[in-house]
């Protein structure tokens, strides 16, 4: 079966909708509404069936690869993942339902997360002169993908980037709260309407509208400020859902890159939640169901009641990375010259299930072998080797590695300086539970796969009292455990649904956390060179931009005064270092520096 649809599925209705869809104009508008015959009003009434389906955070996986072991990729669940495993259920639901009865969206973080993805826009970046065709924009062209919306790892490599990404696509990618700073304008269309010819009456018309993360004000700062704004998930799409009804949309679906209902990690710093999916739902007339993004969680299922209306509204998350394909099933009931949802529910199909489909892994084989390559240059040794297993719950060298190479870095910037006397600390987290540094020759992947992501590095000032305020808030990662009760590794880390990279170690100083005692009051022995740590010492912390800007939501950090930045990421700042050395040495910053405690007895 081929992957190309387009023949069934009108996706611009003549050449002038092409102009509307790039404007986030509806397409029926710019086409003839008049395609029906006789006197549709006097039609029995007909129900007619159609799915939409969804995929979100594939963050840069295609192949079922992963390039950071290069290996096929499994987990502990025997996952699959990659747009090539999606492709083939994408084929048999269209084979199953018919072409023209399907539509394929998704809900942004699409090129950003592997090697392959930052290969392209970094090492043989899409922006040159003769730019490679992205893998991305090639694989979800090829599977006739009918429109995106912007993920927030979108603008992790720059506005440039991303439009380069959006040229290369043949659908459009849709931000709905992505505005132009300087007229409030869209930057992005905000919404796309397809045309599905199905059995019976005229044309359905199925409104997609795309909205992103406010969040990205916060965590792109240094990429969007004074370019791009993000206001408000629900109250962009109370603007736009009137829109698309008047503009002839039967059905609506939203394709949100913000999660469920969970807690924001930005705290109070933004007028609106990071994820407000159910808040869209309840708040929001007219829509008919929202693909979920941004979690990284399976939400097969989860129906939400319009509070102005009484309709339920249908919401599904697939599973992150192409592991999961989400499915919206509608039935539609033609009746006097409109269509109406008579029911919709939602799916998801599992990618482990199939095999990946050849056409795409065709597609993308020699951009593949050229990154498989590029991850496996030697760029130094290790005396021994360093794994991150037991990283949450013990200070381990491996984590303090990625805290002396910043440190370093911080350091040399900062030499000859007005700041150049001030005790250098470094944050870090652990990112990815499977990374090692192995005995022996050390590739660039293996620094790559120990920070995962795009971050960049600077300096604040921070005070001894804002440090141990720093660490309090980093240590409500651990549920509180009384002495003698048993430790179960399963649940003592991660408490209050605090994820991995939100737990932040400092390199430099020396800490106990007594998990005995409540939130806010776990730092004990806090010191610094053997000594206690004054309150009011001056400290330099560095830190990655995601943090600096506020995300975790971590106290102090982005007041503090910014001494220092620096644009390239932190991972190649790693490989730079480990280049340097030659060797990398666990005995030249390795050391028990903080540990677990209960009222003073260690935990381990």
């Amino acid at each position: 079966m081929p992957l190309n649809r387009r023949d069934f599925v009108t996706r611009s209705a003549a050449t002038a909708a092409g102009a509307a869809i790039a404007s986030g104009l509806s397409v029926a508008a710019a086409a003839p509404a008049a395609a029906q015959g006789g006197n549709e009003t006097s039609r029995a009434k007909h129900r007619q069936s159609f799915t939409v389906m969804g995929t979100t955070d594939l963050h840069g996986r295609i192949l079922n690869w992963d390039y950071f072991t290069d290996a096929e990729y499994d987990d502990k669940a025997h996952n699959d993942v990659g747009l090539a495993k999606i492709a083939t259920l994408v084929k048999r639901e269209r084979a199953e339902k018919g072409c023209g009865r399907t539509l394929l969206i998704d809900a942004g973080d699409t090129i950003q997360g592997t090697q392959l993805t930052y290969y392209y826009a970094r090492v043989e970046p899409i922006t040159g002169k003769r730019p490679p065709k992205h893998p991305m924009a090639a694989v979800m062209n090829a599977l006739d993908y009918d429109a995106a919306a912007l993920g927030n790892h979108e603008f992790n490599y720059g506005i440039p980037v991303l439009r380069a990404f959006e040229r290369q696509l043949e659908f459009p990618l849709l931000g709905a709260n992505a505005l132009n700073a300087k007229d409030e304008r869209p930057a992005f269309p905000p919404y796309v309407i397809k045309e599905l010819r199905l059995d019976h009456g005229r044309p359905l018309r199925v409104g997609i509208l795309g909205l992103t993360n406010p969040g990205i004000a916060i965590w792109d700062k240094a990429n969007v400020q004074g370019q791009m704004v993000f206001p408000g998930i629900v109250e962009q799409a109370k603007k736009y859902v009137p829109r698309m009804k008047a503009a002839g949309a039967d059905v609506i679906v939203v394709a949100a890159h913000s999660g469920a209902d969970e807690p924001s990690s930005y705290g109070d710093q933004l007028p609106w939640p990071e994820n407000a999916s159910v808040a869209l739902a309840e708040q929001v007339a007219g829509v008919d169901a929202v693909l979920v993004g941004h979690a990284h969680k399976e939400v097969p299922q989860r129906l939400v009641v319009n509070k102005e209306t009484g309709r339920t509204v249908v919401l599904a998350e697939p599973l992150c990375w192409g592991q999961r394909l989400s499915c919206f099933d509608f039935e539609v009931e033609f009746d006097r010259g409109r269509w109406q949802v008579v029911s919709a529910s939602s799916r998801v199909l599992n990618s482990n299930t199939v095999p990946e489909d050849h056409e795409v892994a065709t597609l993308i084989d020699a951009q593949h072998r050229k990154v498989v390559a590029y991850v496996n240059q030697v760029i130094g040794t290790c005396k021994s080797q360093l794994s991150i297993a037991e990283a949450r719950f013990k200070d381990v060298p491996i984590i303090d590695l990625i805290g002396r190479v910043q440190a370093d870095a911080v350091r040399a910037a900062l030499a000859g300086g007005q700041y150049a006397s001030l005790p250098v600390l470094a944050q870090a987290a652990p990112f990815n539970r499977t990374a090692v540094i192995p005995a022996g020759e050390v590739k660039l992947r293996d620094a790559a796969g120990l920070y995962i992501y795009e971050n960049t590095l600077e300096a604040r000032v921070l005070t001894g009292a804002q440090i141990k305020d720093y660490l309090e808030y980093s240590a409500k990662y651990f549920t509180r455990l009384a002495p003698g009760e048993p430790v179960n590794l399963d649940t003592l880390a991660g408490a209050d649904n605090t994820p991995d990279y939100n737990y932040d170690a400092v390199y430099g100083v020396s800490y106990d956390i007594d998990i005995a005692q409540p939130v806010g009051s776990r730092i004990v022995d806090l010191s610094y060179d053997g000594k206690p740590v004054d309150p009011a010492q001056q400290f330099v912390l560095a830190v990655n931009n995601y943090r600096a800007n506020g995300g975790g939501n971590f106290p102090h950090v982005a007041a503090a005064a910014k001494v220092w930045s620096n644009s390239d990421e932190i991972r190649n700042t790693m490989i730079a270092w480990v280049k340097e050395k030659g060797v990398i040495d666990p005995a030249d910053f390795g050391g028990v520096t903080w540990r677990l405690v209960r009222a003073g007895a260690p935990v381990f």
